[in-house]
Parts: structure tokens; sequence; C-alpha cells
């Protein structure tokens, strides 16, 4: 249905009841989306089951997990879900992978002093386990004597991997399927992370972008500005990238989040499908030419202001 070659869906919040899944999955399928990616923080839902839920009750929606933490499963048991939701629709699922927030694995006790060695160990064992391997391995985190799954994929899922920074990225390009760019996934990011992982061959790019469509543009500045001011209060590292970034860390510097509402449309166009449903597409045309294969569009975390969101991601995908 989309005008676009990449895959263009939605988000599912963390925050968003569980109950709404297969309601939320039900309307994309059948309002002509391409996908639906399920997200996984600690300690909010399930991502595996979100997923299961959203592929049992649709017919042609993708799903994608994003993400599960490393250390959070074993790997035999991260590489048992994905087969058995890859069974469950084959074709339909995008495995994700992450360090997960160290704090949050700190929490539970897992937390790893070489996050990168950890995800690295994951990555390989799951990937070979999906492909039907008999595995063993003594790793520093993936210990695995002889484990081989019953029932492996007939056509195995890339594994994307969920992270940020140079070096995971790097990583990702030597032994992932693709990435998963979390918000606020600009052009000029999706571009800096492709190179960063090194612009393999065969490398699916997923992305998130905050959505935030209102019928005119300051309205939806004024509601995005606050989101926008905590990521550059956090420097978060998809923001260097921007063309414009020292002007926009000035700017928020000397005038705060009230600040941020005066940015250029362009700015806020760079940065997310944020302003009128003409700045959206706008957005999403740029993404795609940047790299990204898959577009998954985050409404708002509270339920109800971002569940009606889901009527302009089928707007836009219909256009």
């Amino acid at each position: 249905m989309t005008q676009t070659s990449a895959a263009l869906g939605m988000c599912f919040p963390r925050t968003f009841p569980a109950a709404l899944v297969t309601d939320v999955a039900r309307r994309l399928d059948a309002g002509g989306a391409d996908e639906l990616w399920l997200i996984e923080d600690c300690f909010y839902t399930a991502g595996p089951s979100l997923v299961a839920a959203a592929l049992t009750a649709t017919e042609r929606l993708t799903c994608g997990l994003g993400i599960v933490p490393a250390v959070a499963r074993t790997a035999a048991i991260t590489a048992m879900e994905f087969a058995t939701l890859t069974a469950l629709a084959p074709g339909r699922f995008l495995p994700g992978i992450g360090h997960g927030v160290q704090e949050w694995m700190g929490q539970m006790g897992v937390r790893p002093k070489s996050p990168l060695t950890a995800l690295e160990e994951v990555t390989t064992a799951v990937t070979r386990l999906l492909a039907g391997e008999k595995v063993t391995m003594q790793g520093q985190y993936v210990v695995l004597d002889e484990v081989q799954l019953d029932a492996p994929p007939v056509m195995p899922p890339p594994i994307l991997l969920g992270v940020r920074g140079p070096k995971s990225l790097a990583l990702a390009g030597r032994v992932a399927g693709g990435v998963v760019l979390a918000e606020p996934a600009s052009p000029s990011y999706i571009r800096t992370a492709i190179e960063q992982a090194g612009s393999p061959e065969n490398f699916e790019v997923a992305v998130f972008s905050a959505l935030c469509v209102r019928p005119d543009r300051k309205s939806a500045y004024e509601w995005t500005a606050p989101w926008l001011a905590g990521l550059i209060e956090q420097k978060n590292p998809a923001l260097p990238p921007l063309p414009f970034y020292d002007d926009l860390v000035k700017l928020h510097a000397e005038k705060g989040a009230d600040g941020l509402v005066t940015m250029p449309q362009d700015w806020w166009q760079e940065i997310g499908p944020i302003g009128t449903l003409d700045d959206a597409a706008a957005h999403i045309a740029a993404v795609e030419a940047a790299g990204a294969q898959h577009i998954g569009l985050f409404p708002d975390p509270d339920v109800e202001h971002g569940l009606p969101q889901l009527d302009y991601v089928l707007e836009l995908v219909n256009r």
C-alpha cells in the first residue's frame, strides 16, 4: 500500500497496555501497514509475548521485536523463542537483540563486565542455532554443550542489533543481519550509523521515528519540544550527526524547551515526522533515502494521546 519501498508501520510503546496489542495489530493489518514493532523494556511488557499475540491476530503484518536484552535470557532460550515466533508466521518476524540498559541489567543481577563481548557471543550463538547447527561454545557469557534446536526455521530471519555507539555498530556490521536505530533516527544519523557498521551488503536497517502530527506545526512543536530537550540534556548519541547540532545545543542552552519550539521547520523535519501530515511524509521519504528499509512510527507513550496517532500512521501508509 505504501508509495515507498521501505516497510512502513508503527511501534507499540512499552507503556501501552498489553491487551491493546491485538486490536492495534489488526487495525494496522487491515489498514495496509507493513509492520508493527513491539518494544521490550525492563520492567514493562515482554516483547516475545506481544509479538506472538500480534502475529496470530493478523494475516500479513510483519512484527519486529525491538529489542530483547542479550543477557536477560540465555542464548539458547532466545533462539527457542525466535524459532517459535518464526514458525508461527514464517517470513513475518524480525528479531532484535541489544545490550539492554545496563542499570536494569544490574537490577536483575546479570550486568556483564563487557556488554560488547556479551552481545557478540549471544548474537553469534543465536544465529548459529537458528541456522540449525549443533553448537558448543565456551565463552565469557555463553556456554553451550552440543545444543541444537529441534525445529530450526527453514528460512531464519536476520538478527538485528538495537545499538547506538560506534563500537556496537561496527559489531553489528560484523556479526548481525542489520540494526534497529532508536528514535530520533534522523537521516543524518542513519547515514552515520550505516557507515560505522562498515556499510555491509544485505544489511537490514530498521529505524524508529518519533511521531507527532497535529493540524498545525506549532502545536506539534510545542508538544515535542520537552522530549527533544530531554534528549539534548542526556547527550543522546543520535543527535551529534545532525548538521545543525551545535546550533541546536546553543539554542537549548539559551532558551530551553520554549526556544526549541521556534526551530526552523527543516530542523524539525530532520529530527522526526513532527508537524503536519505533509511534514511527516517528507521525513519518511528522507529516512528511506538515507538507507532505512523498515520505518516504525513511534507514537506518544501516553496511550490517551498515542493511540489516536494510529490513524495518522495509516494515512501516511496509504499516501
